[in-house]
């Protein structure tokens, strides 16, 4: 599971008693772009696996994330200052044991929400993302320059009426979750700030950001190769371009593109299944095939596309729950369970992938506690039981067959 360090209302005992033993964590202290000393990684190993002698092992698994700096996104001259520590801090946290690195390339925003407590038929809460909501944002609060050439006129017509009928608060409410920081961080944007942030990537387009990944990539992975760490990007969330700003890794082709710009295995994906998934024209289960070994990392969530829209946009969708949404998710399990047979077949590569549930609701207990969105204890829970009963019994189908 992911643990946002001491300040996590999760806590590491939760964890525990979830049966996990892997801990997907990072230091978020840590400004992005400045190095992460053996010192500081240590500390926070040393903090994962303190109780290890009187209680079932946990250890850090996966780092999630190593931000890039937005300097190297945007290949500004600063970038080779930034990649250089970039380097280092995968060196670094080679030499504390950590071989796992999940990184993602969106500018500005992370991932994008519109609601982050939509009320489930079953009285449990979820994150939801509804493309007029994302539109009043645009065009009423932030009042972006040309936002209007990126939506379609009856979206433009909905949101100016969607705007005018809320109230300050709802209309502080949809701000607050749009400009939200980093997970982990009680750091969020200012409407000035965001709108500097979006000015700076005025003349960077899709082709120019490509440039600047594959450029960034061709420079770490060999590192990463070398000490044998394994780098993963995260896919863009959602997988389709917001507020003018480009994004390329949200289909297969993207994935493929940038697999080849450093063809080296430590050069890989975290096969995020909630972000690809929302897109119906990515093939989950074909992607695990044909990528295979340069997948290092798995998150398992689905959601739902409501209505409207297109399989490269849709209108309004929601986290559903992890068996029951838009992803075939036995096709997906299926496909990287077959994956890791292949892996200890062939001895090539690590054999366990390591996987984390994503994004569960806010249910029972959790409904009256403060917890980061989409990572209360209980629902990530339920979400880890039930793929853990899957993955179990494709495996015993598998056995029973050979």
């Amino acid at each position: 599971m992911r643990w946002f360090g001491p300040n996590d209302p999760v806590s590491l005992m939760d964890i525990r008693q979830a049966g996990c033993t892997g801990v997907v964590t990072a230091l978020h202290q840590i400004p992005v772009g400045e190095l992460w000393t053996v010192e500081e990684i240590d500390k926070r190993k040393q903090l994962v696996e303190a109780a290890n002698q009187t209680y079932s092992p946990l250890h850090w698994a996966v780092v999630e994330s190593l931000p890039v700096h937005e300097d190297i996104k945007k290949g500004r001259p600063t970038r080779t200052t930034y990649i250089e520590n970039y380097k280092q801090s995968i060196r670094n946290l080679a030499s504390c044991g950590i071989r796992t690195v999940c990184y993602n390339f969106m500018p500005v925003l992370d991932w994008s929400r519109t609601n982050l407590s939509y009320e489930m038929p079953d009285g449990s809460r979820a994150l939801r993302f509804v493309w007029e909501d994302f539109a009043v944002f645009d065009l009423c609060i932030l009042k972006r320059p040309g936002a209007e050439a990126d939506y379609e006129p009856e979206i433009i017509e909905l949101a100016r009426q969607k705007f005018n009928q809320m109230s300050p608060e709802q209309i502080q409410t949809l701000s607050n979750i749009v400009l939200l920081g980093l997970p982990g961080s009680e750091e969020a944007f200012t409407l000035d700030t965001f709108q500097g942030l979006l000015n700076e990537y005025a003349t960077i387009g899709d082709t120019a950001l490509r440039q600047n990944l594959y450029y960034f990539i061709q420079q770490v992975a060999p590192v990463a190769q070398e000490v044998g760490v394994n780098l993963c990007i995260h896919p863009d969330d959602p997988p389709f371009p917001l507020l003018g700003l480009p994004r390329i890794v949200s289909t297969e082709a993207d994935l493929a593109q940038l697999m080849a710009a450093s063809n080296v295995t430590a050069n890989g994906i975290t096969f995020c299944t909630g972000s690809l998934g929302i897109r119906s024209d990515n093939d989950l289960p074909g992607m695990i095939q044909r990528f295979g070994e340069r997948i290092h990392f798995v998150h398992l969530r689905t959601t739902r596309r409501e209505e409207g829209g297109t399989s490269i946009r849709p209108h309004v969708f929601h986290e559903a729950d992890h068996l029951a949404g838009d992803v075939d998710m036995y096709a997906v399990v299926k496909a990287i369970v077959l994956e890791q047979k292949r892996r200890e077949q062939t001895g090539v590569g690590e054999t366990a992938i390591p996987m984390r549930p994503d994004h569960g609701h806010q249910m029972l207990d959790d409904l009256q506690k403060k917890t980061y969105p989409g990572y209360s204890a209980i629902g990530r829970l339920r979400g880890l039981a039930e793929l853990r009963g899957l993955e179990l019994g494709i495996q015993r189908s598998l056995e029973d067959k050979a």
